[in-house]
């Protein structure tokens, strides 16, 4: 499986990005998307992950109410819409990806990894 995360830059507080992960090569409808973040200094964390059956989604308690995660499966995308950006969100932001129909969003049950894209919020 392979994963191509894009959409990061610089953004002024309060303001929105949208995060897209493309996955290819995968052989199974059954993948749990998800993104995580490693901020400089700090574990990497999951941040919100969407499942393969019935787009369940899982949000960390500090994105409640301003991140969106979503999936277009005809485009074997996922996006996360992040709004109200805040400095504490900047952090290299990383899509991982799962065989399974469980939801669950943490870094050790993940089996693919792309490579990240910088999300840097500061006025």
């Amino acid at each position: 499986v392979q994963l191509q995360a894009s959409g990061g830059g610089l953004v002024q507080p309060g303001g929105s990005l949208r995060l897209s992960c493309v996955a290819s090569g995968f052989t199974s409808d059954y993948l749990l998307i998800g993104w995580f973040r490693q901020a400089p200094g700090k574990e990497r964390e999951g941040v919100s992950c969407i499942s393969s059956s019935n787009g369940r989604t899982y949000y960390a308690d500090s994105v409640k109410g301003r991140f969106t995660i979503s999936r277009n499966n005809a485009k074997n995308t996922v996006y996360l819409q992040m709004n109200s950006l805040e400095p504490e969100d900047t952090a290299v932001y990383y899509c991982a990806t799962a065989y399974t129909t469980d939801l669950f969003c943490f870094t050790g049950g993940m089996d693919y990894w792309g490579k990240g894209t910088q999300v840097t919020v500061s006025s």
